[in-house]
This record gives C-alpha cells, structure tokens and sequence, in this order.
C-alpha cells in the first residue's frame, strides 16, 4: 500500500517548487494524501477544515503583529533604525545577518517570544539589506537558524520543552533519560546547523543581490529625533513582548501593544481601520496559511500513515546500524515536512525508534540524538512550518521575497542536509 504521508508530502512538495501558490499546494496534497489513507473525500474536507483550528493562535497573533508592525512603520523608529545599522555596519551584509541570527536566538530562550520578533525587527532593516545588495536567502537563512538552533542545542526556554520532550518520550518507551542530559547529544547535530549557517551567509550567498527600495521616502543620512510619539512606540513593543512573555499569549502582547498605541494617539482612531487593513495586507496571507497548514497535519494524523511509515521503515533496516541511523532520520525528515512541527514529531516516532534502537545496539544517548534529529529535520525548509513562514513573514513585505525558492530551498538545504549527516556520525560513535 502507497503510504499516504509520502504521497502528501511529495505533492505539495512538487507543487510548490512549481511555484503553484503555497494556500493551493496544501489543500490539494492534503485532500490526495486523505484519499490515498482511505478517508474520502467528505472526511478529508471535514477534518482538513476542523484541524485548522490547531494553528488559530499563530494566525491571530500573526494578524495583531502585523498591525502592530504596520503602526510602527509610520513612525521615525523605522528611519531611525535603518540609518544607526547603515552608518555603524556601513555594508557588511554579513555581519547584519549573523549579528540578526544569533541576538535572534534569544527568542527561543532568554526572551522566549518565538517568532513574534520577526515581522516587527525586519520590515525596517528592509531598506538597509538593500543598501548593502545583501542577498535575502542568506538572511533567510539566519532567521531560521535563530528560532531553530537554541530549541536543537541548549536546554533553556523552548529547548527545555523540546529536550523534555525527548527525555519523556525514552522514559516512556522504557529507556529512562534526563533531560538535562539531552543537550549532550544533541551538541553535535546543532554544531552542522552552525556550519550550515556560515556556509549560507559566507559562500552561497555572499553575491550582492539588487532589490528595488519599496520605501524610498527613507533617507539613511537624515537625522531623525525621538519625539513622544516614538517613545510611546517602543513602549508598545517593550509591553507587546514582556506581557507575551508572563501571559505565555502572542495575541495577548500584540492587542496590548496596539491598544497602548490607541490610546497614546499614535494610532488615532480614524486611522486604527486603516492601520488594521495594513496590518492584514501585511500578515494576512502567512497567518492563513498557519490554518491550512494545521488542517494538512490533522489529515496527515488521521490517515494513520504515520504509524505504518514508521513500522515499514524498522523492516527495511533488518541489522545495519549505518542504514538505520539513515532510515530514521530520513523518516523524520518526511513526518516533519508534512506536520510542520518538530515538537510533535517525537512522541510519533518515539513508539518505534527507541525500541528499533535497542535492536540494532545504538546507546541511550545515541537514541536520544537520532530521535532528537529526526524530529528537528523538516522544520526547515517545510512549506508549512513557521520556522520558514516567520521569515518570508518579514522578508516579503515589499514583495520581493519567495516564500520557496527563497526562504524554503536555502533552509533546507543549508540546515537539513547537515543535520542527517552529523546526526548520523553522532549516533555511530555516541
């Protein structure tokens, strides 16, 4: 039998690297990979559309962020920011990338806001990487690594929950692990990540790159003071992140940092219509395809080819370490690319791999690094994960930036292909 999953993932797969529209490719791979795992046409639509609601946090928080950046735009923050990075940086896009990648990665656990930085910090720095010719991929490249790499490597904020996660998933599979001992594993697939980021940003796409100044109202050589209104500005955006960060809410922190706009007249109130439609412009389609993606998913889990994908990979391996580290990570590279989600990838595949481990003679650390790996490919470069819609989310405001061929292809590329192959050295010798 065609396993449903593969089928659904290749699908929107092909179609979106033949640059069919993202919203497209999902509803249709999802209807065929439905119909593929038996589920009819009726039951596939139904549960394409009841599984929506799993990412209606995201897509809200995603809207609200957006106006909120929309708002901000309209202020001299934004001038002011370009032209303090234009005059201290003076063109070294590279330096903006990694400088951006690893203060980025404090959003995954010193601040944990996620991508909510994203769609507010970019926008703005637009103008500077197109006074520098400095290639979006490559800034791509280092978003994604900014909310993907801390969860991989460290055990603090997101990366407690994900560590945790695998460090629950042993246990329960009958091989007892800490989770603050995940990290020591994990250390080596996180180090490929890292040279996939400085071959990214040092050799593949170190090119200049020309795009067209959108904003060309912006002048990087004025002087631009702060009035009343940018102070209350970036108190919006100092609450929109400290009450996410104690409420836990995205939505939250960016109704608060609207609703402080409104009532300091920043926003006035018959421009808040206005501000909105921008900020739905802005953000309207990344946040819809969050629902889509979250319904692809609740298809993807009901066809149960999940479990059986995992079941027929354990047959091909029969005794081969090599080929089984391969197997695994390689399966978990396709789960992921159909989720979207490295955090829900583990439990699934925990059932199998643990115990297929054992077999095969791999070490308690060694597992923990082939499960930890195998749930973390994918997340870059799928369609429908937001470690790739959070920087096309920013990337593209102005239109210029492919949600695929510019922040899906490069992430997978420069993070996925490492993370198999220092996954599996790893797992050898651990």
């Amino acid at each position: 039998m065609i396993n449903p999953v593969i089928v659904a993932v290749v699908v929107m797969t092909v179609l979106c690297l033949l640059k069919i529209n993202i919203l497209i490719a999902i509803m249709v791979s999802g209807v065929i990979g439905g119909l593929v795992g038996g589920l009819g046409l009726s039951t596939t639509i139904s549960t394409l559309i009841s599984g929506m609601g799993g990412n209606a946090e995201t897509a809200l928080s995603y809207i609200l962020l957006g106006t909120l950046a929309a708002a901000i735009s309209h202020t001299n923050i934004v001038t002011l920011l370009a032209a303090k990075l234009s005059k201290s940086l003076k063109a070294k896009g590279i330096l903006l990338v990694l400088i951006i990648a690893f203060v980025g990665c404090f959003s995954q656990n010193l601040i944990p806001i996620h991508i909510s930085y994203i769609p507010i910090l970019i926008p703005p720095l637009l103008v500077v990487m197109n006074s520098m010719k400095l290639d979006r991929r490559a800034m791509a490249c280092g978003l994604t690594f900014s909310v993907k790499w801390p969860y991989v490597t460290f055990p603090v904020g997101f990366g407690l929950i994900f560590h945790g996660i695998i460090a629950n998933s042993m246990t329960q599979n009958g091989v007892p692990f800490e989770t603050t001992d995940v990290w020591k594993a994990m250390w080596i697939p996180g180090l490929g990540m890292l040279l996939g980021l400085f071959i990214a940003v040092f050799f593949s796409y170190r090119k200049p790159r020309e795009y067209k100044n959108v904003h060309p109202e912006i002048n990087l050589e004025q002087n631009v003071k702060f009035t009343s209104r940018e102070w209350f500005t970036l108190l919006a955006i100092i609450a929109a992140f400290v009450i996410q960060i104690f409420t836990g809410s995205m939505p939250l922190g960016g109704l608060a940092g609207i609703l402080i706009l409104m009532l300091t007249r920043v926003i006035k109130v018959n421009e808040v219509d206005s501000t909105m439609a921008e900020g739905i412009k802005l953000m309207g389609f990344i946040a819809f395809v969050m629902l889509v993606a979250a319904g692809f998913a609740e298809v993807i889990k009901a066809t149960k080819g999940v479990d059986s994908l995992v079941v027929s990979s354990a047959n091909l391996i029969g005794g081969s370490k090599l080929l089984g580290a391969i197997i695994m990570l390689l399966i978990g590279l396709g789960i992921t690319m159909g989720i979207g989600t490295s955090f829900g990838t583990i439990p699934i595949i925990a059932t199998i791999y643990v115990p297929l481990g054992i077999k095969l003679g791999f070490s308690p650390a060694a597992i923990v690094c082939l499960l930890g790996t195998a749930g973390a490919l994918g997340d870059a470069g799928s369609p429908a994960s937001d470690s790739t819609l959070g920087p096309t989310a920013g990337l593209n405001v102005d239109g210029q930036h492919d949600h695929i061929w510019d922040t899906c292809v490069p992430t997978f590329l420069h993070f996925n292909i490492p993370l198999i192959i220092f996954g599996t050295i790893a797992a050898m010798f651990l």
